[in-house]
């Protein structure tokens, strides 16, 4: 009979456990990446972000909608074809004469497509908003770098201007200045061609649009001139236009796209409502503030000719909003809601 030593000894040793692999490089995600993938967790981003996306699709293939609709924003459809209009001159049919061959009815007096009018409207009003923003968005960068970068004399005198520009009543001076402005180039007793009238849109929401931003960014540059990278870059020899575009730039990105998303709509709303006192866009250019114009005339009678622009009009400004928080949230997670 073996001795409980000897049995120990023949029980075999548990082998050594199996080195682990050396570990291998760590896959790192770019800032890039982790917007993106915040971004996508957001749903309210996403849906705000495929609505606005579906906007921009319908005023750019507005004449492909136009050709597959079979109808035109131009043509006087109730006054064509008889039924359509009653004697007073107002859609004959439910609901501001929605049918299966006028999706949202017809205009009153003139009777025109009012699906057509939207989806027009829709594509110049973007257009329009779409050229300011982007005009203001560069001014505000070029004066907002300049002067937080310069600093002293560049940065006082540049201050001031904002300051001046800031000072003015924005409203009052769009109502007041975008007949001036049209008056440069036509003669008050001629016709206004329409891209002249857009022209003059678009000037007149630019001058005083990109203060705001331009204050922004200068702040912004105020504080990041200071910091280390700056100040290596400027030790080792960086031209000041590599200092700006390497350095202060890429620093800038986040707050000039959630500005860009919030400007925008509001040039919407402001280029609707000088086309809705009169002074913007008038016959027969599609629009959306002559649209409520039209509708607060004939409200009483035809409440439903009222419905369908200003539920676009609030969906588009209500998602754009949205989706500069969610843009916001996804740049700076500090700031999530």
């Amino acid at each position: 009979m073996s001795s409980p030593t000897e049995a120990a000894a023949s029980v075999p040793s548990p082998l050594p456990p199996a080195p682990s692999p050396p570990p291998g490089p760590v896959a790192g995600r770019s800032p890039g990446r982790l917007m993106r993938r915040r971004f996508r967790r957001d749903r309210t981003g996403v849906v705000s972000a495929c609505v606005v996306v579906l906007f921009f699709a319908v005023g750019l293939l507005a004449p492909v909608i136009s050709w597959l609709y079979g109808k035109d924003p131009y043509t006087l459809y109730g006054q064509e074809q008889s039924g359509l209009l009653d004697p007073f001159g107002f859609p004959a049919g439910p609901l501001g004469g929605v049918s299966g061959e006028h999706w949202f009815g017809l205009e009153p007096g003139l009777g025109r497509d009012v699906f057509m009018q939207l989806v027009y409207g829709i594509r110049t009003s973007l257009l329009i908003a779409l050229a300011v923003t982007v005009a203001t968005t560069l001014t505000a960068i070029v004066v907002g770098v300049t002067a937080g970068y310069l600093g002293g004399r560049t940065d006082y005198w540049l201050g001031r201007l904002m300051d001046f520009l800031l000072g003015f009543p924005s409203q009052l001076f769009f109502v007041a200045f975008m007949p001036v402005v049209v008056a440069l180039f036509v003669d008050p007793r001629e016709e206004t061609p329409t891209w002249i009238r857009v022209t003059a849109l678009v000037l007149v929401l630019w001058f005083l649009g990109w203060t705001g931003l331009g204050r922004l960014l200068r702040g912004q540059v105020l504080a990041l001139r200071e910091r280390e990278f700056v100040e290596a870059a400027k030790v080792s020899g960086a031209s000041p236009w590599r200092i700006v575009r390497k350095e202060l730039l890429p620093n800038l990105v986040t707050p000039v796209l959630v500005q860009f998303t919030y400007m925008l709509p509001g040039v919407v709303t402001a280029q609707a409502g000088l086309s809705y006192l009169g002074v913007g866009l008038v016959e027969p250019t599609p629009d959306w503030g002559r649209m409520f114009a039209t509708a607060g005339e004939v409200y009483e009678n035809d409440p439903a000719y009222l419905f369908f622009p200003g539920t676009a009009m609030v969906v588009f400004v209500v998602c754009f909003n949205l989706l500069g928080d969610s843009l916001r949230d996804a740049f700076d997670p500090r700031t999530g809601r």
